[in-house]
């Protein structure tokens, strides 16, 4: 997983409120054996209108999203940050997010900058006039070339493993050392666990 560095960037300023993972990625695309490609059906049906915000000029290639409350909820499906991720998404700002989507962007390393209303409302505004925002997730704020500095919150350990590039491989990986420890321990200590091969008198 990739390391998040402070980023600077667009911001494409959606603000829609309660928007599903069925509207993020509809179920017919689901059928896709690769996360690969799946940005093209991100939105889809609010992109068969031409001057949709997505497919902006301006817009394409945005790192940052902005949106209403309650952003994810509906559906499991772990496509919904995979086709967030492939259209060029980083980060998601909004009032709230659906509990599940939220486990599954983390997953994939995608940061969830969780602010209140009014704030929304104020990044809408910069946005909407083309400027950058900065996301420093180290010392987890959101700042405006206007100066405003937004704090959130985030879980310490989702933090720690963001910052790291570190997805569920990577933290057992990194933990090989002890876990080798652990393991020739256990066969001296405790044989019947290790299995039948390191068991006094096997194959006797």
């Amino acid at each position: 997983m990739q390391k998040f560095e402070p980023l600077n960037g667009r911001a494409v300023p959606f603000g829609e409120a309660n928007v599903d993972t069925d509207v993020i990625i509809p179920s017919r695309f689901l059928k896709a054996v690769s996360r690969k490609g799946l940005g093209k059906g991100a939105f889809s049906a609010l992109r068969e209108n031409p001057d949709n915000i997505f497919d902006r000029p301006e817009n394409i290639g945005a790192p940052i999203l902005i949106a209403g409350d309650n952003f994810g909820c509906g559906s499991s499906r772990e496509h919904a940050p995979w086709a967030l991720a492939d259209l060029g998404f980083r980060v998601v700002i909004a009032p709230s997010f659906a509990d599940i989507f939220s486990s599954n962007a983390f997953k994939n390393g995608m940061l969830l900058v969780a602010l209140p209303q009014a704030d929304i409302d104020r990044l809408m505004q910069i946005a909407a006039e083309g400027l950058p925002l900065t996301i420093d997730l180290e010392n987890q704020t959101v700042t405006t070339p206007y100066q405003d500095r937004m704090a959130f919150p985030i879980d310490p350990f989702r933090k720690h493993c963001l910052l790291h590039g570190l997805d569920e491989i990577g933290l057992t990986t990194a933990m090989e050392g002890s876990i080798a420890a652990h393991e020739a321990r256990i066969s001296v200590e405790r044989p019947w666990v290790a299995g039948a091969a390191n068991r006094t008198g096997a194959g006797a």
